[in-house]
């Protein structure tokens, strides 16, 4: 309102709680100005707000500039505002009308615990329903499923719940009917939750609720010999890789995974470390085990390596260790690829220190024992120009 004048103004009602006057006077004429009386007077509060269904209003005063908030109970999806205020004027009324609270069809749950319920619950959902939940959990962890109410057309509308993120993971339940279902262990870190209804019959629904829950360790590996293990995580989804000393070959996965399931488990037996029996070896230096060591060599094998080194490198042979029995168990030595090159001899018996060398970058070797008794030798071998070593060891298959 704007005054002026000798004319005294109506009498004035402020809608809020709050009144702003503002004088102005030029340099010209003046005059006795004015006077003016107020009081306080109660004003009209909002109306009462409307409490959506299967909500919470939080606040109880009505007035101008009061704010009210409200949420959801668990399950239910807040669709409008969380928050209406009094809004000031001649007439009384909120600025956004009160909010609904929904149960969709669908979602991503990633809490650690909460409510799915059917479209419409607790009133019957409607017909052609397809509704997909995720509820994705902390790796480690699974869904404890416990439901409160269960009614859908028997053999039409039905729920299933996959022990994984996708329609094609295993299925842990399908439930029609009326009959309450049992409560269900998820035993992965995803689950998913689907339930489609056909264009006839509707029911209630269900209400069905989770609860995230620790799932085990898988057991610790036993002890890896000539080798050692990556990762010493043993959770489930976690991965441990295997690796074995040089010279020494994996036999088995090079990785295992803790599996998903009520009883952890790894997705392969453990693998462990050998020597072969006699392969290609191409190295500069090394060293060959008889088979077994530091066991006894089997009995009734035949063993041959090939000893590669760089071009224009002869190979010296050192035996630190050999003790077979003499005759029968050997070791033959040739300089050169196969049986044809020339010998450079045939070891047995129980000595030590026998050499041989080499005219050639190739030696093939060749470990025979027989039926009876076992015994152990240890060979390194040597390039030449030796620039660096690694250990060959050789074991029966």
């Amino acid at each position: 309102m704007i005054g002026s004048g000798t004319t005294v103004p109506a009498l004035l009602n402020s809608t809020s709680n709050q009144l702003y006057l503002h004088f102005h006077s030029d340099i010209s004429v003046a005059a006795a100005g004015f006077h003016l009386e107020y009081k306080t007077v109660g004003l009209a509060a909002c109306p009462e707000p409307v409490i959506p269904s299967n909500g919470i209003k939080s606040g109880d005063r009505y007035m101008v500039n009061d704010v009210l908030s409200f949420q959801c109970e668990p399950g239910y999806t807040l669709q409008g505002r969380s928050h209406i205020s009094c809004m000031p004027g001649t007439v009384r009324r909120w600025n956004y009308p009160s909010p609904l609270c929904i149960a969709k069809c669908g979602g991503t749950l990633t809490n650690m615990g909460g409510v799915i319920l059917s479209p419409g619950f607790p009133g019957n959902y409607p017909s052609n329903l397809d509704c997909t939940w995720k509820i994705l959990l902390p790796i480690g962890y699974g869904a404890h499923i416990k439901f409160l109410n269960f009614s859908t057309e028997a053999n039409h509308d039905f729920l299933e719940i996959q022990n994984g993120p996708y329609h094609t993971s295993s299925m842990i339940g399908q439930f029609s009917g009326t009959e309450l279902p049992s409560p269900l262990l998820s035993t992965t870190h995803e689950t998913l939750v689907h339930f489609y209804s056909d264009h006839s019959e509707n029911r209630q629904g269900f209400k069905m609720t989770y609860q995230a829950y620790e799932l085990q360790n898988c057991p610790d590996p036993p002890p890896f010999l000539n080798g050692y293990i990556v990762n010493s995580d043993y959770s489930v989804g976690q991965s441990v890789s295997f690796e074995c000393y040089p010279g020494y070959v994996l036999r088995g996965q090079p990785v295992l995974t803790c599996q998903h399931g009520i009883n952890r488990n790894w997705n392969y037996h453990f693998p462990r470390c050998e020597a072969p029996c006699g392969y290609n070896v191409t190295a500069q230096n090394g060293t060959v085990y008889s088979p077994g060591f530091p066991d006894e060599y089997p009995n009734s094998k035949d063993c041959t390596w090939l000893i590669i080194v760089p071009p224009g490198h002869g190979i010296y042979i050192n035996f630190t260790l050999l003790q077979t029995e003499p005759v029968n168990d050997y070791i033959a030595v040739w300089d050169g690829p196969d049986h044809n090159s020339p010998q450079l001899g045939v070891f047995s018996g129980n000595t030590a220190l026998e050499t041989a060398y080499s005219s050639t970058n190739q030696v093939l070797l060749k470990f025979h024992s027989d039926f009876s008794t076992g015994g152990f030798f240890v060979l390194n071998f040597h390039g030449q120009f030796a620039l660096y070593q690694n250990i060959i060891i050789s074991i029966n298959y």
